[in-house]
């Protein structure tokens, strides 16, 4: 597990041994959620909509490294 950035009361971390579509986990005081990497869908959850402008900003800028990561810890 990576976790890519701390908010001030967010995380988004991505997870090993992971399926499905390339995606981070958002993960904030009592909830967490699913974002798509490629495309910044909301797969998951139901996150405050500060923390999912927060990450999706924040992904947007970082996407390569993202989803170099993602590959990293989940090669097939």
């Amino acid at each position: 597990m990576t976790t890519l950035i701390r908010g001030a009361n967010w995380k988004l971390v991505v997870q090993g041994r992971e399926h499905g579509v390339p995606h981070v986990h958002l993960w904030w005081p009592g909830g967490r959620a699913v974002l798509a990497i490629r495309t910044l869908d909301l797969l998951e959850g139901k996150p405050p909509s500060s923390l999912l402008v927060a990450a999706r900003a924040w992904m947007r800028e970082h996407r390569e490294a993202v989803s170099a990561e993602w590959h990293r810890l989940n090669p097939r």
